[in-house]
């Protein structure tokens, strides 16, 4: 295998590996405990010799022998979170489909990922029971590995409460469809009509777009790994790296929580 197509599997693999322990909450790691779990959790399904592959690359980039506390290696940034600007194009852009459908399930998408940072797989999940309207705002109950209560805030939570529909019906794409299939949101985001100069829509970018608003607004520490479902707090570094005068490392981002910003 030549050196180019070699680093290209490297670097596929290792994306693999982060966009797991992304969805866990997981500070990514070559750690043998971590990699075992991507294999059987992150690969289930896939083929043996897949699994194979995938623990030869990742069993040559660890070290030969592991330090005192877990191998780390640079995982990449999170994706650039939405600019006002952007924000406004994708409204507008969901609000523009001709599909009653389309329209409703891109603006939940919108409400979903700006307003409660929800991973893909929890965005496919949720159901208007899970939606609190109280007189005190609204918020979410999520659902799956990791569960919590998202209070959203400002335009985001109105408009939850106010696209809220049967009690058992999901939220995002109600119809009938393949919920366990890898790119279904990725293909409804592709799939709509808008123009070409215009942000596209995605979740994870949402996603982002939330968990960097809260970095911003020098939120708790504590209360945004609650709120994101992130159990440590070295997983916040992809997203720091996208708003200014928040920790540039590890350690420093430890030391935030302890203090909580003081």
């Amino acid at each position: 295998m030549g050196l180019d197509r070699r680093v290209q599997r490297e670097r596929a693999v290792l994306a693999g590996l982060q966009r797991f322990c992304d969805d866990q909450g997981l500070d990514a790691s070559l750690a043998t405990e971590v990699v075992g779990a991507y294999l059987h959790q992150g690969l289930r399904g896939r083929a043996s010799s897949t699994k194979g592959t995938y623990h030869s690359v990742l069993r040559r980039l660890a070290p030969v022998t592991e330090p005192t506390g877990a191998p780390r290696f640079a995982g990449s940034n999170a994706p650039s979170p939405y600019h006002a600007t952007e924000r406004a194009q994708l409204y507008s852009v969901a609000a523009s489909q001709r599909r009653p459908w389309r329209r409703y399930s891109a603006t939940v998408l919108l409400a979903l990922g700006l307003g409660a940072g929800l991973r893909t797989s929890e965005l496919v999940s949720a159901k208007g029971r899970d939606v609190i309207v109280e007189e005190e705002g609204v918020s979410l109950r999520v659902r799956g590995v990791r569960q919590r209560v998202v209070t959203l805030r400002g335009y985001e939570a109105t408009l939850l409460g106010e696209l809220v529909g049967r009690k058992n019906a999901y939220l995002f794409h109600p119809e009938e469809a393949s919920r366990t299939y890898p790119n279904f949101v990725n293909d409804f985001c592709r799939q709509l009509v808008a123009d070409p100069d215009a942000a596209k829509l995605s979740a994870p970018r949402a996603r982002s777009s939330y968990i960097c608003d809260q970095l911003a607004s020098r939120t708790a520490l504590s209360t945004l790994l609650g709120a994101a479902g992130i159990v440590q707090v070295e997983s916040l570094l992809r997203y720091a790296r996208h708003v200014p005068g928040t920790p540039r490392s590890k350690a420093a981002l430890r030391h935030a929580l302890a203090s909580e910003w003081s």
